[in-house]
């Protein structure tokens, strides 16, 4: 980086400052949660300087949502875009999560934040609705007899492993997979 590409104190300035802070945001967020990370040491991160950061999101309460919306855009576009799985399989594949994945971002949020209204709230709650609403769709597709609840109870599952990965610090989501092969298999009719 040359000198006329840094701003004040030495941090890089303008091009790609908005990035920069999601990316720190993701980072902080995730390693450490949304109410422990500061202003202040995401800009350090980021290198920003505060103005820079609140020129791009007025409040931290915006930077919040716009980074759980950015953080899965399609609804998990790895399990339920796959052409090579049947519906059956794709149902299934929403439980191939690693141990290493950390707690769902939307849960984490959620709790964190305490307050219904707050953007990053409704985001979150608007994820989960779709995420229920994906497992209907496919649920539907793979000819399960009431797809509405299968599609909540496979949804219900995924953040119960999440939530239960997190606290134990073990790998639930293999017995999630267990629990929802019987689900599925007695929603969905022999052919």
């Amino acid at each position: 980086m040359t000198e006329s590409e840094k701003g004040p104190l030495g941090r890089r300035r303008g091009r790609g400052a908005r990035e920069r802070i999601l990316s720190a945001s993701q980072q902080l967020f995730r390693e450490q949660g949304i109410n422990q990370t500061g202003m202040d040491q995401l800009c350090a991160v980021a290198q920003v300087s505060k103005r820079t950061a609140y020129q791009h999101f007025p409040s931290k309460d915006e930077l919040v949502a716009e980074y759980l919306r950015r953080f899965d855009p399609d609804i998990m576009p790895g399990v339920f875009d796959r052409t090579d799985l049947t519906p059956r399989e794709r149902l299934l594949a929403a439980f191939d999560i690693p141990a290493s994945m950390p707690l769902c971002p939307y849960i984490a949020a959620a709790v964190e934040l305490h307050d219904p209204e707050h953007p990053a709230s409704q985001y979150a709650r608007d994820y989960k609705v779709a995420i229920a609403a994906r497992l209907t769709e496919t649920a539907r597709e793979a000819g399960a007899t009431n797809p509405e609840q299968l599609g909540e109870q496979l949804a219900l599952l995924i953040d119960g492993a999440s939530a239960r990965t997190r606290v134990l610090n073990t790998e639930s989501f293999p017995t999630a997979a267990t629990i929802a092969t019987i689900l599925i298999d007695n929603a969905i009719p022999a052919s």
